[in-house]
């Protein structure tokens, strides 16, 4: 049996998800984040896509991206992870040892509307509710730390929101997720499910 196709739709939010074969440690180094994002920024040259978030953590990444056409979603993961792994391979001399990612990276539609607000801080929160850092901007590998330590440059990885952003960004950030948040986006990650 085939995959089912995914849905690639313009003008839609999408969560993308993707992590390391055996739960390996990918991103030992801040040279390796500085590389990945590098990638991101390349890739975006080539597929304009909007990024309205993202956690990298060291084992798995997410994305919340925001793509304008039909397809746009495929073509930039697709080479963003083609060339991470690449260039993992080649870094860490392990060319032909086999594959990098779990699998092909998980995209999840965003129903609109708040959904889409709680998924951001969903994401910008993952390094905070892992317990690695105490507040979700003191993690360097996160939009929430870029939106408030970030230089210019940094900042321009990111893009506008389709909704109004909340008025106090850190009180919103740092408001403790309700678990009925939570566990509305959970699920909706081993099944694929808006």
């Amino acid at each position: 049996m085939g995959r089912g196709r995914r849905v690639d739709v313009g003008g839609m939010v999408y969560h993308v998800l993707n992590g390391a074969n055996f739960r390996s440690r990918l991103f030992r180094q801040p040279a390796d984040e500085e590389d990945f994002l590098g990638i991101v920024e390349e890739t975006r040259e080539l597929v304009p896509m909007r990024m309205l978030a993202y956690c990298r953590m060291p084992h798995h990444g997410h994305l919340v991206l925001y793509p304008r056409a039909d397809g746009d979603l495929a073509k930039f993961v697709q080479r963003v992870s083609m060339t991470h792994t690449q260039r993992y391979h080649a870094k860490t001399r392990t060319l032909g040892y086999g594959h990098v990612y779990q699998g092909r990276y998980k995209s999840l539609l965003v129903e609109p509307g708040g959904h889409c607000l709680a998924l951001v801080r969903y994401v910008e929160r993952n390094a905070k509710r892992a317990g690695w850092v105490a507040k979700a901007e003191d993690w360097p590998w996160s939009s929430a730390h870029v939106r408030m330590h970030g230089n210019d440059q940094q900042k321009k990885l990111l893009s506008r929101w389709p909704l109004p952003a909340p008025r106090d960004y850190l009180k919103w950030l740092h408001q403790a997720q309700g678990k009925e948040e939570i566990e509305k986006i959970r699920p909706a990650i081993p099944r694929s499910r808006p």
